[in-house]
C-alpha cells in the first residue's frame, strides 16, 4: 500500500476498534492522530510544544494531547478534550477510527507515563486552528513525507545526550522522534508501509 493511497476505511480496518484500557501502570495520557485527505495525499496533524524551561519535552512534535483528568469519560474524551485546548479543534464532527497500541510515553525521560493514541479522520477542507500557549506551531504533514526515507536522521536529544531515530521536518526545529516517531510505526506497520522503525 502506498501512502498516497490511504483512506478512512483501510484505516479504521487496521485499527483496534475496542476501547481500550489502560495497561501500564503510572500516570494517563492519550492523543489524538487526527488524519484529513489534502492536495499530497492524507496528511496528519502534528502541534510543536512551546519552549519551556525544565520542560523535557519543550519545543518537540507531538499530536495534539495530555494528561488525563478525573471528569474524563475514557481515553478517547481526554485526546478531545486536550485537543480542543490545545489547537482549538472540536473532533466531535470527526471520524472515530480506532486505536493504536499504548505506549510508555517516558521512556527517555524516565518519567513512565501511560500514553494511548487515537485515530481521526476529518472530512471537507483543512480546519481554522487557534493554538493556546503550550503550542508554538501546528502543522498537517503529508503520510508521503512521512515515509520518505531522505528525511530520516539520528535525533540528538539534549537532555540525555542521546541519539534516537528521527524524521527532519522542513524546518529544523521540526524533528518527530520518540513517542510521536513509535506511534508512526505502529501506524505504518498496521499499513504495511515501510518506515524507520
Amino acid at each position: 500500500m502506498l501512502p498516497t493511497s490511504v483512506d478512512a476505511d483501510q484505516l479504521a480496518a487496521v485499527l483496534d476498534q475496542q476501547t481500550p484500557e489502560y495497561v501500564i501502570d503510572g500516570p494517563r495520557a492519550s492523543v489524538a492522530a487526527t488524519l484529513r485527505q489534502g492536495s499530497d495525499g492524507p496528511e496528519l496533524l502534528f502541534i510543536q510544544r512551546a519552549a519551556k524551561n525544565g520542560d523535557p519535552w519543550s519545543g518537540q512534535m507531538a499530536f495534539p494531547g495530555g494528561r488525563a483528568e478525573a471528569h474524563d469519560a475514557d481515553s478517547f474524551a481526554t485526546a478531545e478534550r486536550e485537543t480542543q485546548e490545545e489547537v482549538g479543534l472540536d473532533l466531535s464532527p470527526a471520524r472515530r477510527l480506532g486505536s493504536l497500541s499504548e505506549l510508555d510515553g517516558g521512556r527517555a525521560t524516565n518519567r513512565l507515563v501511560a500514553v494511548q493514541a487515537h485515530c481521526y479522520w476529518l472530512d471537507g477542507p483543512a480546519p481554522q486552528l487557534s493554538a493556546n500557549y503550550e503550542v508554538a506551531d501546528t502543522l498537517w504533514v503529508p503520510l508521503r513525507v512521512l515515509a520518505d526515507r531522505d528525511r530520516y536522521i539520528e535525533y540528538h536529544y539534549p537532555v540525555s545526550d542521546s541519539h534516537f531515530p528521527g524524521i527532519q521536518l522542513d524546518k529544523d526545529t521540526q524533528v518527530i522522534w520518540g513517542l510521536t516517531l513509535r506511534f508512526l510505526s505502529d501506524l505504518f506497520g498496521r499499513l504495511g508501509i515501510p518506515f524507520i522503525i
